[in-house]
């Protein structure tokens, strides 16, 4: 049995990019894994892929009554949750003159609000079932260091590392630990959205700008979303058991992110 064999993981934004990650992680160390996203035919997809450890769960992160379901969907599955890891977000690149106010609110709802709900419905389920657990809310490094045409983004990236600064604090006589991770520049499949988008904003050709980003990453290499999984997977582990109220960066080096 692996390093989390028996416990259980909720993983928002689960089916692709850094949450298919962390699922993949957490079923080859033996947990099983809840794949929780919006687009259930791609977490059911990778359902299939992973077999029983692994259970495919339509969620919706800005509608709280989905997220409760899911929740219980889970506990009723698995009967349980120990990880909870709220990975699910959305980007958009636009300078703030241009930067429609319907847009920016999904992007708050999702990015924001939609980690108020999942790490809200998670603790509730893990302080009732009193034997602690783990919360890792996805950030970014674009929460602590700005960057043009990114103000939405970065606003609501650095809400989160603040909501798990605090939660830390709060739920820690319950024996919850709280963290969150702030990724640089990952290969996903939103990455050639991203690098489109500052295309646009630049004038440059999606090729110059990841060159650019590039350039920025002393380790050599875009990330990979195994590199954070693996962080991930340790701040969920007993070795990471004093560690709480922490942003850890995967980023090759890359400053000041």
């Amino acid at each position: 049995m692996g390093a989390h064999g028996g416990k259980v993981a909720v993983v928002t934004g689960g089916a692709k990019g850094i949450g298919r990650g962390c699922v993949e992680r957490f079923v080859r160390d033996g947990a099983h894994a809840v794949i929780a996203d919006v687009d259930l035919d791609a977490a059911r997809a990778l359902e299939r892929e992973l077999g029983a450890s692994a259970y495919a769960v339509r969620c919706d992160v800005t509608d709280e009554a989905s997220v409760d379901a899911m929740v219980a969907a889970a506990v009723e599955r698995f009967g349980g949750i120990d990880y909870a890891v709220n990975n699910a977000g959305i980007i958009m690149v636009s300078p703030l003159v241009d930067t429609d106010y319907a847009r920016w609110k999904r992007l708050m709802d999702v990015n924001v609000n939609g980690i108020f709900l999942t790490a809200r419905a998670t603790a509730r389920q893990m302080i009732r079932q009193g034997r602690g657990g783990v919360i890792v809310n996805g950030s970014s490094g674009a929460g602590r260091h700005g960057v043009p045409n990114f103000s939405h983004y970065c606003a609501s990236k650095a809400a989160i590392i603040m909501m798990s600064q605090a939660l830390a604090q709060e739920l820690a006589p319950h024996r919850i630990r709280v963290n969150c991770y702030t990724p640089g520049h990952i290969e996903t499949p939103l990455w050639n959205d991203i690098a489109d988008g500052f295309a646009k904003a630049k004038g440059l050709t999606r090729e110059q700008v990841i060159a650019s980003f590039l350039e920025g990453v002393p380790w050599g290499r875009f990330g990979k979303p195994a590199d954070v999984a693996n962080a991930v997977a340790w701040l969920c582990s007993d070795e990471a058991e004093y560690v709480s109220g922490q942003c850890i960066a995967m980023n090759g080096a890359q400053l000041p992110w």
